[in-house]
């Protein structure tokens, strides 16, 4: 590697890269500094005459859940320097970076780990066909001929790859196919959570910098979506730097590239990946200079736009007036021609699959705390709540359980719209879609959390304690039905809006952007670092589309199909003391319901598992409610009574149970499907319902269960039987992974500190490089 690195990238080559990355930064800091005035003054208005949308019905977990471990287990890792495949004990913490350690023994002793992944910009792979397609297409040249050997090959059927378009790649397989399945949800879960690195609350240098972004790709003729909007600051740029820099380096290096195929495209990779690093040291450094440099300035801006607020914006809806002047009479003729026909579909293609995640998360929250809710009725009541409750507290982090909700947005195709309107992928909307299904999961599960908590102050019964988990349940889902529909037509809009105005952009181009200097002289001098004549152009090429836009999202909440809530709609505060009750301090259902007088000393391994999300561990105890024992599982073995999918016969097995004059005795614990019942009542159909009315509980899709434990946790085995490899693959095809001692390095940056210290800073999770 190192004889490929200092042929290819000598001090001229590197100083070449050094001042390329120089001047594009230079380029985009000049949009962003500009960028900065104008955010910063949005959100001083918006402060001041801001009135906000419809207030949210849920609750929001205000401190996050900290301190949990989402997933951890084993798999098979490709070490590329000495090529061969290591066992490795993988961690993913709360904040989402993958961390590989060398074993378990090594993470239970806090050895640093090997490594710590930031999956931001990555693309989960589970096909080595489709990555040698990938990587063939990424190097210019004669393919590799058919029956060479490739550049990886992978010892089982079921590998794991983790592919970026410019930094380096990471292989992985399992044994069995559940385990690729559960592995995959946990990667994607990754990458969508690191995708997502500029914080939310961030009101002024989020805007700027995703503002000056567009505003520097559009100067170099590129509209529409961008794919590597991804990961924090640091990332994005240096994403935008080699998606320039990289066709350059690809077109001077590749020619001088000698060997096979195979060869070249290693070589390609590992130059790749130390150019990535080379860029993403320089980006962090400027980036940190400047958005210091504007923190400085802050003060005197803020001054300036308090002393001048009234002024500046008379000035710019002055200016805002001569450019719609200008501009509308053209604007109007496009929208008409080539935007208003292809709204109505847009629309449809967005609403099916992601009003099916949202209907899928409902369902799932409803399935999980009626598995409660019965856990306790049959099971440990009261003292087992705290338990039950924490594994609940956890569901929207579950990649596992949340996995059939997002995957409902795979449906979402644009093709045929993708080409018109230059939207490069569908990824963009439907990992934005996902990260909406999350928050208003956990959203309900708090506010659930919450009221619960306040009912459990009056020292309910166990008769009672049933009764209010029903009761309030249907409070959370009529809660949940108005939230949920208020998030995707606010999510509609906007993917319309980020559909169709880079594409206006473009067609007016040619006639309209020529002539956008000579406003410049409307603006005052005072005021011209918080009013820009490009921004307000598209804020009036934004409004002649906007009425369209909204009158189809309007259109759209009268159908049914959708169940969403017409606007003239609107639930006030409905519950005045419920947003109170957030304020109290954040619920610890561990301790304050942990169980009876015998269960006060849990030992340390039990009290880290239940801070696991999704568990790969078995505990050494007796069979759970609705889990079948190993027993259970063998050949000619009855067949064992399952948590009932039908939401129908949850809620009729549940008032059964609350109609019991006398509780069972312990001895004979009731079980789930063995008390008759009636035949359970068909769900009510969405159709059937007004689009205004909340969904009822019965409303529930039928599926197949999975094994649930007490808090709603999957459940899968330690070390998943090996399966055994396939016959017609010899024994030079699939090299055997191994999980001996391995003389890999320690990744850079000397040791890293134990996860469980880990924290995550403003620019993201700790990234591997």
């Amino acid at each position: 590697m190192g004889d490929v690195l200092s042929t290819h990238l000598d001090d001229s080559r590197r100083q070449y890269i050094s001042e390329k990355t120089g001047k594009i930064l230079k380029d985009f800091f000049q949009f962003y500094e500009d960028q900065y005035g104008v955010a910063l003054f949005n959100s001083m208005r918006y402060e001041i005459e801001g009135t906000g949308g419809p207030q949210a019905q849920l609750l929001w977990r205000k401190v996050p859940l900290d301190e949990r471990v989402i997933f951890s287990g084993n798999l098979f890792q490709y070490l590329e320097d000495s090529k061969k495949w290591r066992n490795r004990f993988s961690l993913v913490p709360h904040n989402y970076g993958l961390v590989l350690y060398e074993n378990k023994a090594a993470y239970e002793r806090q050895i640093p780990p090997r490594a710590i992944i930031n999956s931001a910009g990555y693309k989960i792979l589970t096909s080595v066909d489709h990555y040698l397609e990938l990587v063939s297409n990424s190097l210019p040249g004669p393919a590799p001929k058919s029956g060479a050997a490739p550049i990886l090959k992978c010892p089982t059927q079921y590998p794991l790859i983790l592919w970026h378009p410019y930094s380096r790649h990471y292989y992985f397989c399992v044994m069995t196919e559940p385990e690729q399945e559960k592995w995959l949800a946990v990667f994607q879960d990754c990458v969508r959570h690191c995708n997502n690195g500029i914080p939310e609350d961030s009101k002024v240098e989020g805007p700027a910098f995703t503002d000056a972004i567009r505003m520097y790709r559009q100067s170099k003729e590129q509209y529409g979506t961008w794919e590597m909007l991804c990961g924090n600051e640091v990332q994005i740029l240096s994403n935008l730097v080699m998606e320039e820099l990289g066709p350059e380096l690809k077109s001077v290096i590749s020619p001088r590239m000698k060997g096979k195929p195979q060869e070249r495209q290693r070589q390609w990779i590992q130059i790749s990946d130390a150019v990535y690093r080379m860029v993403y040291e320089q980006t962090q450094a400027h980036f940190e200079a400047v958005a210091a440099k504007c923190e400085m300035a802050r003060p005197a801006m803020e001054s300036a736009i308090r002393t001048d607020m009234d002024q500046i914006i008379t000035s710019k809806e002055h200016l805002a007036s001569k450019i719609r002047a200008f501009i509308l009479p053209k604007a109007e003729v496009c929208v008409r021609n080539h935007v208003q026909p292809y709204i109505p579909s847009i629309l449809e293609a967005l609403m099916i699959p992601t009003s099916q995640g949202f209907t899928e998360v409902r369902d799932v929250f409803f399935k999980e705390v009626t598995d409660m809710n019965l856990n306790v009725i049959n099971e440990g009541g009261i003292d087992k709540l705290g338990e039950y409750m924490e594994k609940l507290s956890q569901l929207a982090y579950h990649p596992v359980k949340m996995q059939s909700c997002y995957e409902k947005m795979d449906q979402l195709k644009l093709e045929g719209l993708q080409q018109r309107f230059d939207v490069s992928s569908a990824s963009v909307f439907k990992q934005r879609a996902q990260i909406h299904m999350r928050e208003q999961m956990d959203n309900a599960v708090y506010t659930f959390e919450t009221l619960l908590h306040q009912e459990l102050g009056k020292g309910p019964t166990k008769e009672e304690l049933c009764k209010s988990i029903q009761r309030i349940l249907e409070r959370v889902l009529k809660k949940y039905d108005y939230d949920s529909s208020t998030v995707r037509k606010k999510f509609f809009r906007e993917a319309l809006l980020q559909i169709t105005i880079p594409f206006l952009l473009k067609k007016l181009a040619p006639t309209c952007k020529s002539e956008l200097p000579r406003f410049q002289e409307l603006i005052f001098e005072d005021f011209a670092r918080f009013i820009l004549v490009e921004n307000t152009y598209e804020e009036v090429v934004l409004q002649t589309v906007m009425k369209d836009i909204m009158q189809a999202v309007k259109e759209a909440a009268v159908q049914r199909k959708h169940n969403l809530y017409r606007d003239s709609m609107v639930m006030h505060n409905s519950d005045p003391n419920l947003h109170l009750l957030a304020e109290g301090v954040p619920i610890d259902w561990g301790e304050e319901y942990g169980g009876g007088p015998g269960e006060t000393d849990l030992s340390a391994e039990k009290r880290r598992r239940a801070k696991q999300v999704v568990s790969v561990i078995h505990d050494e105890e007796a069979g759970l409610p609705y889990e079948p024992s190993p027993e259970a599982l063998s050949p000619g073995a009855p067949p064992h009574p399952t948590s009932p999918d039908s939401v129908s016969e949850l809620r009729g097995l549940l008032a059964q149970e609350l109609q019991v004059d006398s509780p069972q005795s312990p001895a004979e614990p009731l079980t789930n499907g063995t008390s008759p019942r009636e035949s359970p009542q068909p769900p009510e159909p969405e159709s059937e319902r007004r689009p205004g009315q909340a969904a009822s509980p019965l409303h529930h899709a039928h599926r197949e269960p999975a094994p649930i434990t007490p808090g709603g946790e999957a459940v899968s085995p330690a070390s998943p039987p090996r399966r055994p490899r396939p016959e017609a693959a010899a024994d030079g095809d699939r090299p055997q992974p191994s999980d001996q001692e391995t003389g890999e390095e320690v990744s850079g940056q000397g040791g890293r500190p134990y996860v469980q210290t880990t924290t995550e800073d403003s620019t993201g999770v700790q990234t591997e490089f």
